[in-house]
């Protein structure tokens, strides 16, 4: 394994979880919150920072953005691909359930319960926008907390960083044709240029600018290195409240109206949780892999890479759209719901360990 895959993987298996981190569900309402009074305060200045735009991206939103995922990117080593072929099988259920069963599945959960059994209880014009954020949110599957989560349940961190930067690699050719394919079959008009825009925007440029970092930070020292990620990492998450702030400002009077679309919009996600990191779990105990491997390669499908989504959804649908409120859900319930997976995971050893 090169140095760096292994500086890489110290910091998978090692970092805890920060007091951002854990507590992020609590920063999240009190942006809802925050965000709701204050748009309702002083709607103007929200109304000139939306107008801010430069071809359809909301420049402030644009770097807050930026800030978020560049922290997260420069976590993963994408040398670490040469260890895909240890685990092939664990590899082989991760790819299954990231991208050929949890978009679809989430299009169906959506049409489902957003199209049809929640529909009399949610804004009729919104319908097709909360279908379009649920796909985004599972269109992406999760960066770097999924190496705390694995971190968390003693997995593998080679494993954790090759099916990562595995990942990552597949998201930057299949993000935009795969939400395109959804939201088409769910009959929402793709606007092509403003998808592309965004990938290019929020995956393309900030992977090269992660990478060139890192490996700058990287040949002055593993400890320039970690005190320098772990600064970045609470400007991230500070980025990330900021943001939606500015999300709830702006989809304040929809909530005060409807205030039980947030619940609703949670439903399918939690149903969407729990079902492919079961699967995964499931699948990895049936082909043989270890736990320490089914641990990761099963959260990685559960959890999602909500700052890709939140920033798609605002670029290709604005601020007030239902597809940026159903994002910032999944940014809500993630860190509650992931460690409850944890928890499962763990306790179930040695279940898990009957059958390898």
């Amino acid at each position: 394994m090169s140095a760096q895959c292994e500086v890489t993987a110290k910091v998978a298996a090692g970092a805890p979880m920060s007091l951002f981190e854990r507590w992020l569900s609590l920063w999240v309402f009190l942006c809802i919150v925050a965000g709701v009074l204050l748009g309702q305060l002083f709607p103007a200045p929200f109304q000139a920072l939306g107008r801010m735009e430069l071809a359809k991206v909301n420049i402030p939103v644009g770097l807050l953005i930026w800030v978020m995922i560049i922290p997260m990117l420069m976590k993963i080593d994408f040398g670490a691909l040469h260890q895909v072929k240890s685990h092939w099988r664990g590899i082989g259920v991760t790819l299954f359930v990231n991208w050929a069963v949890k978009p679809f599945s989430m299009a169906l959960l959506a049409w489902l319960f957003i199209r049809h059994w929640f529909a009399p209880y949610l804004p009729a014009e919104q319908l097709d926008s909360y279908v379009a954020g649920l796909i985004l949110l599972a269109a992406a599957p999760c960066t770097a907390m999924v190496f705390v989560w694995s971190r968390l349940t003693g997995g593998d961190p080679y494993f954790t960083l090759s099916q990562v930067a595995l990942n990552d690699t597949i998201m930057i050719f299949a993000f935009a044709p795969l939400v395109g394919l959804l939201l088409g079959l769910s009959a929402i008009t793709v606007p092509w240029d403003t998808l592309i825009t965004s990938v290019v925007l929020y995956i393309v440029i900030p992977v090269m600018l992660a990478q060139i970092w890192r490996k700058a930070l990287l040949r002055r020292g593993q400890e320039k290195f970690d005190a320098t990620l772990s600064a970045l990492g609470h400007l991230s998450i500070l980025a990330l409240l900021l943001t939606l702030v500015l999300l709830f400002a702006f989809q304040g009077e929809a909530i005060l109206k409807q205030p039980l679309i947030i619940a609703l919009l949670a439903v399918p996600i939690l149903i969407q949780v729990f079902f492919n990191s079961a699967l995964a779990y499931w699948l990895n105990r049936k082909v043989g892999e270890k736990h320490s491997v089914a641990c990761p390669s099963a959260l990685i499908g559960a959890s999602n890479f909500f700052e890709l989504a939140v920033a798609a959804a605002i670029s290709l649908f604005g601020f007030e759209s239902g597809a940026a409120l159903a994002t910032v859900v999944g940014v809500l319930i993630e860190v509650p719901v992931m460690l409850l997976v944890v928890k499962i995971v763990n306790q179930s050893k040695g279940w898990y360990e009957q059958a390898v």
